[in-house]
């Protein structure tokens, strides 16, 4: 496991981490509400997950600073899987089997931890990363339209949309327009403001007691009450006969979740200059992921905002996000009832904000100066991501991904590869040293050098076989291996074969390998057993070799 350089938890500024973690839990109250009510387990889910997760990952993780809650991404997956197993279950059964899929996915990152898997997730190309995350943002903004329009509609994406197009005419004009205020006042909300009072936090505040003052109970949809005291340890149910369903969701949430972490975990070490220990965080978050499911709180992740936010507030340790759960323990069972006035709508209209803040617009904008392929990988994830699911949008994203880098690896072994027989121009001697030179001259059209440079992967054979191809009859071939550190398994293989060839044709084959790892892979594949090939440490010597050999 990786050295983690993060302070423990300590009250060696315990002054500058009460103040964060009182000023994440102002700037987490309201979001964590507005989640639970999109996730359809109610606020106090959304509440009791961002204590449950944030004091748990703050105590066990591997970012000090970090402060975990429900986030946008975990709350789209929660709100498919229960749209799902409602209509499978019914209403009743739907909660106990989603928080059972959610302690599951917990275990999952808990396991990713203790595997060290912490620094793989961070391998994902960022056009995959840009176009899943802006899909989830369009999914937020999508699911808020609802209740922005005083609508009370669900099920997926495209049943969503199709519904919205029939209900529109029953539009509830005082939710829409409490709705627009709100998301207008986030949106104009002075930046040097919220280092005081969140935007979030001052909205649902004023707007709740607005809409008390100056509107009927009944007129637009509330929040209802919500009950005070502390969450019941309850076991989630497991949905057994649908286990497609079981292992995708627990996937989906425990990946996810990973992903948005460790995201969050880099952001948090470029603003405190110090570096997270990725696999604890991992367990950390597993083991609060777990722990909330089985208390109905919530799934979530580290929250990039709420970090910040907390580091910005003077957080320096874990004590910090500790403070951040404990404040919202309190709230949570002191101030439940105050919550019931609040109109759904202006929930929607905070999140609509969340929703386009995780749109990535800059690389939305930017892809197509980069290339036609970025452009349409970018927005293949995000089209599947919305209108599909989140594991088949980044296993497509990753597969189309990794297969445009290798075709790149490809074409670069293409270039970096070049072929010379005695009569080269002197231009193309490129590094070879007055003896070599003067030996391939010596050489003639007898010899054929092939230098190849840089790592050799399944690509390097079909270089090899094009260009040996594409050249007439010689007695010797000198494969130059000296630039390559790097020898795959099937460049390996490819090499075999390639002497195997020259075997039946009556050529040799000599090999110039430098490199420890390439020597060792030749080595365990046989190469240098096979009649006619030698493994020698230099060109120089390869030449000598090749003259040497009689016509």
């Amino acid at each position: 496991m990786a050295p983690s350089h993060q302070p423990q938890l300590t009250f060696q500024h315990w002054r500058s981490d009460l103040a964060g973690g009182f000023t994440a839990a102002v700037v987490a109250l309201p979001l964590a509400l507005a989640f639970g009510v999109a996730s359809g387990a109610g606020a106090q889910a959304g509440l009791y997950g961002a204590i449950v997760l944030g004091f748990l990952a703050a105590l066990l993780g591997g970012t000090a600073t970090q402060v975990s809650g429900p986030t946008g991404p975990m709350t789209v997956v929660m709100t498919g899987l229960l749209a799902v197993l409602t209509q499978r279950y019914g209403i009743e059964a739907a909660l106990p089997l989603a928080f059972g899929i959610a302690a599951l996915a917990g275990l999952l990152q808990v396991l990713m931890g203790v595997l060290r898997l912490g620094q793989t997730l961070t391998f994902m190309p960022y056009t995959v990363i840009s176009g899943f995350m802006s899909g989830i943002g369009v999914i937020i903004v999508i699911l808020q339209l609802p209740p922005l329009l005083g609508l009370k509609l669900s099920g997926s994406i495209p049943m969503l949309l199709k519904a919205l197009a029939g209900a529109l005419p029953g539009t509830n004009g005082l939710a829409l327009l409490v709705g627009g205020l709100s998301f207008a006042a986030v949106m104009l909300y002075p930046r040097r403001w919220s280092k005081v009072l969140p935007a979030p936090l001052v909205v649902l505040v004023v707007g709740t007691m607005l809409s008390v003052i100056a509107l009927p109970q009944e007129a637009l949809p509330r929040l209802g009450p919500m009950v005070s005291g502390l969450p019941q340890l309850s076991w989630p149910r497991f949905p057994l006969g649908d286990l497609q369903l079981l292992i995708s969701g627990a996937i989906t949430l425990a990946l996810l979740g990973s992903l948005d972490t460790l995201l969050t975990s880099l952001v948090a070490d470029s603003v405190t200059r110090t570096h997270h220990n990725s696999d604890r965080e991992l367990i950390g978050q597993g083991i609060g992921n777990t722990a909330a499911a089985l208390l109905g709180g919530l799934p979530g992740a580290g929250a990039t905002m709420r970090t910040v936010v907390n580091v910005q507030a003077g957080g320096r340790t874990r004590l910090s996000g500790i403070t951040h759960a404990v404040v919202l323990l309190l709230i949570c069972l002191w101030a439940g009832p105050l919550a019931s006035p609040i109109p759904l709508a202006l929930l929607a209209g905070i999140l609509l904000k969340v929703g386009l803040d995780i749109i990535d617009w800059s690389f939305l904008f930017r892809a197509p100066r980069l290339s036609m392929r970025t452009t349409a990988l970018m927005w293949l994830v995000l089209l599947l991501t919305v209108f599909w699911d989140l594991i088949t949008a980044v296993l497509v994203g990753m597969f189309l991904a990794n297969l445009f880098s290798l075709q790149r690896q490809n074409e670069q072994q293409k270039q970096a590869s070049r072929s010379l027989r005695g009569g080269f121009e002197p231009e193309e001697a490129g590094l070879l040293s007055p003896q070599e030179q003067q030996l391939l001259r010596q050489a003639g059209d007898q010899v054929l050098l092939l230098q190849m440079s840089g790592p050799l992967s399944f690509g390097a054979g079909k270089v090899l076989t094009q260009k040996l191809n594409a050249i007439g009859a010689f007695q010797t071939l000198i494969l130059d291996l000296s630039d390559v550190p790097l020898l795959g398994v099937t460049a390996a293989l490819a090499i075999e074969t390639l002497c195997l060839d020259s075997q039946e044709q009556g050529r040799s084959v000599v090999i110039v390998v430098l490199g420890d790892q390439p020597l060792a892979r030749l080595n365990r594949m046989g190469v240098p057993g096979i009649p006619g090939v030698s493994l020698l440490p230099s060109r120089q010597a390869a030449l000598q070799h090749a003259l040497l050999r009689p016509a």
